[in-house]
């Protein structure tokens, strides 16, 4: 955890920009350019913004969210963040006492929704998410979506699925990543190492990571193992049927 903090603050830069400060983060986004958030003090608390980049990158790159389920899914990702859309901008409000939480929260948001609706164009029948909870469903696994715990460092954390404890096995936390990369098992990394702190010793996390359209990074596989996640590839999802209905 000393060593996230550690690459989180010495990679965060801030900029002046007319009434903003510009937060350049160390997260990339789809395009390999560091994510960019904006913060302004307003009647005594702050708002901070994306100013609609997510969102506008995501239309450009011909990913409308016209269709009434993926407005529910995006609705539901922002919702578990406590962050709000507010003219096409992804938007939250902060106080001096929670501006690194709620910081934190619109940064995560921004990962979010950037992973789910990737390569999500027309042409694309469903979504990542929504295959996981297919096969989920297909093979009776018992499951709760969306759950979130408040790991040590005081942080929110969202996670897919939680599949809860029985007789044969301990609760299992599982999260889905469309597009496997450092940044996305890092912060999936960190969430868990924070969380399982606060969480029953025998609980275990898994990643479903779509190689649908590319291979895994080794980096990824390492970097999520290393922190005691078990990686699933989706291609190899069968193996673990057993073991996740139980």
């Amino acid at each position: 955890m000393d060593q996230y903090v550690a690459w989180l603050r010495s990679k965060t830069t801030l900029r002046q920009v007319d009434d903003w400060i510009e937060v350049t983060t160390p997260y990339l986004d789809r395009n390999n350019d560091y994510l960019q958030i904006y913060a302004r003090r307003q009647n005594g608390s702050y708002i901070l913004t994306d100013d609609g980049y997510i969102l506008g990158e995501l239309e450009l790159s011909g990913c409308k969210l016209e269709s009434p389920k993926r407005l529910a899914l995006l609705q539901m990702t922002l919702n578990g963040f406590g962050v709000k859309q507010v003219d096409g901008a992804l938007e939250v409000r902060a106080s001096k006492e929670d501006f690194p939480l709620r910081k934190h929260n619109l940064v995560q948001a921004m990962l979010a929704v950037n992973d789910l609706f990737y390569l999500a164009t027309p042409m694309v029948s469903s979504l990542f998410l929504e295959d996981v909870v297919a096969w989920l469903d297909e093979n009776e696994i018992r499951y709760t979506p969306n759950v979130k715990f408040t790991g040590k460092s005081g942080y929110d954390h969202l996670f897919d699925f939680v599949i809860p404890k029985s007789k044969k096995q301990p609760e299992r936390i599982i999260q889905a990543i469309n597009r496997p990369s450092r940044d996305e098992a890092q912060a999936t990394a960190f969430a868990w190492f924070d969380t399982k702190e606060v969480r029953s010793p025998e609980s275990r996390a898994y990643t479903i990571l779509n190689d649908s359209e590319r291979d895994i990074p080794l980096t990824v596989m390492d970097a999520l193992q290393s922190y005691e996640v078990r990686p699933i590839p989706w291609s190899k999802r069968d193996f673990v049927v057993e073991e996740l209905t139980a």
